[in-house]
């Protein structure tokens, strides 16, 4: 990579792309050379020859071909786009993948914490809100924190999800035992919250021995 990372976005015209494309302009080790958005009449093609990653929040129906177009053009990619089926991408080389179903910090640390408390309650449940415009359901945060929980319990654990207009991104999990309760819950009050999460994974996945990567929490 050249000494600035050279960064395009895809879904450049989105709520989360408008953001890092912000963030990238922001920052002193990166140089952000393409946006890539129907809304801007750019195409992935347009912006692929000048950077060394792409970053996409775009839909789980076009994410995949999309991350194939980058691995085998020879330019990693950070995924933030979930609802997606990645197995197809086991079989690529040329360029490294990185997907998190959550970029915020915090995120990462509940479900740490959930898988842990997993191991001495016997039940759980998770509660996750989102804005009205997410597109899948559950979230790929919840479904992640589902299956790093399941080792430890003895069933699969309920997901409930909300969509409401005034919501960016929450999630509690609820454990019950005897006579007593636990709850982890994360809010994501902005898009912000997932900046640093983003520029890490951008700094990262360059490095990578393996590919794809899943999770912030193999970053930290």
């Amino acid at each position: 990579m050249s000494a600035r990372i050279r960064v395009a976005v895809a879904g450049a015209a989105g709520r989360m792309g408008t953001t890092v494309c912000r963030a990238v302009e922001e920052t002193a080790d990166m140089e952000l050379t393409g946006r890539a958005d129907p809304a801007l009449d750019t195409t992935l093609a347009d912006v692929l020859p000048g950077a060394d990653v792409v970053v996409d929040f775009t839909r789980p129906d076009t994410a995949l071909e999309n991350a194939l177009q980058c691995v085998r053009a020879g330019v990693h990619v950070v995924i933030g786009t979930t609802g997606f089926d990645i197995e197809p991408l086991r079989a690529e080389q040329g360029a490294n993948v990185f997907v998190a179903p959550n970029f915020a910090i915090g995120a990462v640390l509940m479900m740490r914490f959930a898988a842990q408390a997993a191991e001495h309650f016997e039940k759980a449940e998770i509660i996750e809100l989102h804005h009205d415009r997410k597109l899948d359901a559950p979230s790929g945060t919840a479904a992640r924190t589902a299956s790093l929980m399941r080792p430890a319990m003895d069933a699969d654990v309920p997901i409930h999800s909300v969509r409401l207009p005034g919501l960016v991104a929450h999630q509690e999990v609820i454990f019950g035992g005897l006579e007593e309760t636990l709850t982890i819950r994360h809010d994501s009050l902005g898009r912000q919250s997932f900046m640093p999460g983003v520029l890490l994974a951008v700094r990262r996945v360059g490095t990578l021995t393996t590919s794809p990567v899943i999770g912030l929490e193999h970053l930290l």
